[in-house]
């Protein structure tokens, strides 16, 4: 499957490098060089996933990413140019589902777009496609469609919360620490930082606050998911 990315970048060697070994991999590519830009890209080309830079003119990558997940789900990579868990953090709470930091090799970026599209479905396998959907309580999530609801109310969640919320539904009941997570559902070495679980548990708490389903916190080791039936 073709998917088309958005590359937002005021440097335009680095949207040049970029395009060129995305678009060698298969993809298409769409760019803009400042925030502003970058939304009127989204809106006419409705991309598969945003590479995102944080340090813009006109509007900063901060500003766009809370902008875009008012009413979008895209999957967001951030690049920021500076080593710093705040950044990574502050980035992930407003719904970005990756990060890179500056510099970075362009083969890492081609690898990171891949496993962010899998984990959305974009590149998933017919059989992984396929998986029926997930009843517990009140709460069904259809991982084919990527969609949530709570009897009869859909519940819009970003991507990474849909992919945590899928894995705790698949093991009901389990404790599962907060590494556990990391590993399963974010797919990459985040250097031990598990507050990024934390951050989308307490989303995840919000959207579901009406569901008979609760994820309960096991102090000093993860989180498990309880419904009325495993409680």
């Amino acid at each position: 499957m073709q998917a088309t990315i958005l590359l937002v970048d005021d440097e335009p060697h680095i949207l040049e490098l970029c395009q060129m070994y995305l678009t060698t991999e298969g993809f298409t590519t769409v760019i803009a060089q400042d925030g502003e830009e970058a939304l009127a890209k989204l809106a006419e080309t409705a991309p598969d996933l945003m590479v995102l830079d944080l340090m813009m003119p006109r509007m900063d990558g901060w500003e766009v990413c809370r902008r875009v997940r008012q009413n979008s789900n895209i999957p967001i990579i951030m690049l920021t140019a500076r080593d710093d868990d705040v950044d990574k953090i502050v980035g992930l709470e407003l719904g970005a589902d990756d990060y890179l930091t500056k510099p970075f090799n362009p083969r890492e970026l081609v690898a990171r777009v891949r496993a962010v599209l899998r984990r959305v479905g974009a590149y998933a396998p017919l059989e992984e496609q396929a998986e029926p959907p997930l009843q517990m309580g009140s709460l069904r999530l259809d991982p084919g469609r990527r969609e949530v609801s709570v009897g009869d109310r859909p519940v819009q969640l970003r991507s990474k919360e849909f992919d945590l919320l899928h894995y705790l539904m698949r093991h009901p009941g389990l404790v599962l620490s907060r590494e556990k997570l990391l590993e399963q559902v974010w797919g990459f070495d985040f250097y031990g930082e598990t507050r990024t679980v934390d951050v989308h548990v307490a989303h995840l708490r919000k959207e579901l606050r009406e569901s008979d389903v609760r994820i309960e916190t096991v102090w000093g080791v993860g989180y498990k998911l309880v419904g009325p039936d495993n409680r």
